[in-house]
């Protein structure tokens, strides 16, 4: 099956390499995204043009993909469930929730200068980046993409209520299945109160498993990807 990768904020496609590697072994095809204004040298693109490019991946798969959003690519995974909902077998959130329609795609952190930093680590203490060395940390810090304001202020815009009949699997990384039941059932994540078909699962790590736990990860989207 091919599986659409999105990264979150201030990453590329590069990304999902040891993952994507891991999937070809274990017989799928792994599609990481590269998204506008996150390693394509475009500094004015828009969370409109990371959908186009989430959409056209998922329109050139071979059959109906799964579609997996890493933290606040969760919400583009969401958004393409949103706009294709006959065309994906399934989507996969890591360590991440979608935003619902009208909210801004990413406002978690202030954007200085027309883009969206990358914070510092303060901003992710644990359990967040319990497994990630200083030297990891470094690498991280330095290869990270400020995100174009026109991508982190984008608002969230969904109209189709077959989004919902889409199977979803959230993996749990800094938080734990139970956690992420009762955000939902609390009416933290307003979208997926309404999901049909969901199901969640753990993995032991912070919050880039595609880093610190790529083989672990491959093996549970292999596994929904299967089960599809």
């Amino acid at each position: 099956m091919d599986i659409v990768l999105i990264a979150g904020l201030w990453l590329d496609g590069s990304a999902w390499d040891e993952v994507a590697s891991e999937l070809r072994s274990l017989g799928h095809r792994p599609v990481p995204v590269t998204l506008p204004g996150q390693g394509d040298g475009s500094s004015s693109a828009t969370l409109d043009d990371q959908v186009a490019a989430v959409l056209a991946a998922v329109d050139s798969a071979a059959g109906k993909p799964l579609v997996v959003g890493h933290s606040a690519a969760c919400t583009l995974a969401w958004l393409a469930a949103d706009a294709r909902p006959e065309a994906i077998s399934g989507i996969v959130l890591v360590g991440g929730f979608p935003a619902a329609d009208g909210q801004p795609y990413a406002s978690f952190f202030e954007v200085r200068d027309g883009v969206l930093p990358f914070p510092g680590w303060g901003a992710f203490e644990e359990p967040d980046s319990v497994d990630l060395d200083e030297e990891a940390r470094r690498a991280f810090a330095a290869a990270a993409i400020p995100v174009p304001e026109g991508v982190a202020t984008g608002v969230v815009r969904l109209t189709d209520e077959g989004r919902f009949d889409v199977p979803v699997v959230v993996v749990c990384p800094e938080f734990t299945p139970a956690q992420a039941r009762k955000w939902i059932d609390a009416g933290e994540v307003a979208e997926l109160a309404n999901v049909k078909h969901l199901d969640f699962a753990d993995i032991d790590s912070g919050h880039w498993p595609m880093h610190t736990k790529p083989a672990e990860l491959a093996r549970l989207l292999a596994a929904v990807a299967d089960a599809a």
